[in-house]
């Protein structure tokens, strides 16, 4: 009997699937983190007798080499991707066989050229489609990740792909996407879902209810957001074959988080906003610990640049290096337990909009890190609007005076008010909810 295990990583908001038929296993997709993608296994009893990815991914590092050697397990490839390592090549209409189960491989091209889907059935007519990040729950995954000349042809092509799955496949067959869990390679925010099938999403999403090309596909590409800084790096890792990851440093002393800052190292510190303000390192970075948190600290930080963590515990330190080691992130050099003495730390305020209305200052200047698509569903009027992620190459642009920084609920407005408060801009952190700046009597306009 067909059966699936759902291993799901919020940090880089995927989903890997075991589909065994109670006894071998094939594992589509793996994180970098293979431990839990084993412990799964073996909980269930199940033997990994391959491992398969559905394509080269651009938002993490592949667990899949380093789980199929482990296991003496065979990695299934698109036969026509360039790699550096040995695999089994597959293409469409090829079939692996797992004990009572039959996997068919169908080329699905759009979110990449050789993106490939996994289809499992068993004897029952049970079925379960492993879509990677072709069709996903409400949406299809994003175009533009192969070069901007190919953006809308992938997209075009995305569209005839899920309508092949939804013209092929039974209406009751399981649908399990790699993308679309709070991750970048989504084309919009994925529907709020758990478990989906095909035929609800023939009802529901809208790469299987358009009917004019054209139209859906200029939807889908004006939809795309920002794409994170690590996204550049990915698919060539991924290509040479990763290893697994390092080990997390040991903890510094005082003296050698002095000494490490000193050589050039950036400080991320993991701690809440609030107790950043409060009193911080010089030149640190506040990225809040949180699902998010290893993808704007590569988004922030110049790739290869040497890091320190710094947080409140020492099982913080282990997720947000896990997270980071998942993108490919290699460079933390420290780590430490936040032991900051008074004489060592700089501050700065956290204020609400009600204090904003109040504190009028001739040369203030309201800075807004949210993105594009936020900013123009409403704004405050003359407020300068600058994405977070764009923020180091377009800190020109902020003008002189002190600047009250506010995003959406804080977090990114946080990053943003360290990044300034390095530089040695007096800054105010709006640590208030955007929604409640109308409330306090500001001027809101939608729009450029």
């Amino acid at each position: 009997m067909l059966e699936t295990i759902t291993i799901d990583t919020p940090a880089i908001g995927n989903r890997s699937y075991i589909a065994h038929d109670g006894g071998r296993g094939l594992v589509i997709d793996p994180p970098r983190d293979i431990d839990r993608i084993e412990e799964a296994a073996e909980l269930a009893q199940v033997e990994i007798v391959g491992v398969a990815e559905t394509h080269l991914h651009n938002d993490y590092v592949s667990g899949g080499l380093a789980l199929a050697r482990r296991h003496g397990a065979e990695y299934y490839v698109a036969a026509d991707e360039q790699v550096d390592f040995p695999r089994t090549g597959v293409r469409d209409g090829d079939k692996i066989t797992l004990g009572g189960i039959q996997v068919e491989v169908l080329a699905t091209p759009g979110h990449t050229f050789r993106h490939l889907a996994y289809v499992a059935t068993d004897d029952a007519s049970a079925s379960a489609l492993f879509s990677g990040g072709s069709l996903l729950f409400g949406t299809v995954g994003r175009t533009d990740l192969s070069g901007a000349g190919s953006t809308r042809p992938l997209a075009h092509r995305q569209l005839a792909s899920a309508r092949r799955l939804a013209g092929r496949l039974p209406r009751h067959t399981g649908l399990f996407p790699t993308h679309g869990f709070g991750s970048f390679c989504a084309a919009a925010s994925a529907a709020d879902a758990s478990a989906s099938t095909l035929g609800e999403q023939m009802l529901a999403n809208p790469a299987l209810r358009a009917t004019d090309a054209d139209t859906f596909v200029a939807e889908l590409v004006d939809g795309f957001g920002p794409v994170p800084a690590h996204y550049a790096h990915m698919a060539a890792l991924n290509r040479r074959g990763p290893t697994l990851a390092t080990e997390r440093p040991s903890l510094l002393t005082p003296t050698e988080l002095v000494t490490a800052t000193a050589r050039g190292a950036q400080v991320v510190d993991l701690r809440p906003r609030d107790r950043f303000a409060q009193g911080h390192l010089p030149g640190a970075l506040n990225v809040e610990l949180s699902a998010t948190a290893a993808v704007y600290t590569a988004w922030l930080t110049p790739w290869g640049t040497p890091l320190v963590l710094l947080a409140e515990t020492e099982q913080q330190l282990d997720i947000a290096h896990r997270d980071l080691t998942r993108i490919g992130v290699e460079t933390v050099v420290g780590v430490a337990v936040a032991a900051l003495p008074e004489s060592a730390v700089i501050r700065y305020e956290r204020r609400t909009w009600r204090d904003y209305t109040r504190s009028p200052m001739p040369d203030r200047v309201l800075l807004d890190v949210r993105n594009p698509d936020e900013t123009h569903a409403g704004h405050v009027s003359g407020a300068v609007t600058i994405p977070v992620h764009e923020l180091a190459a377009r800190v020109w642009e902020v003008p002189p005076g002190q600047v009250w920084v506010h995003c959406r609920s804080g977090a990114r407005a946080a990053l943003a008010a360290s990044a300034l408060h390095a530089r040695g801009r007096d800054v105010v952190l709006l640590d208030d909810p955007w929604e409640r700046a109308a409330a306090a009597g500001l001027p809101v306009v939608s729009g450029s």
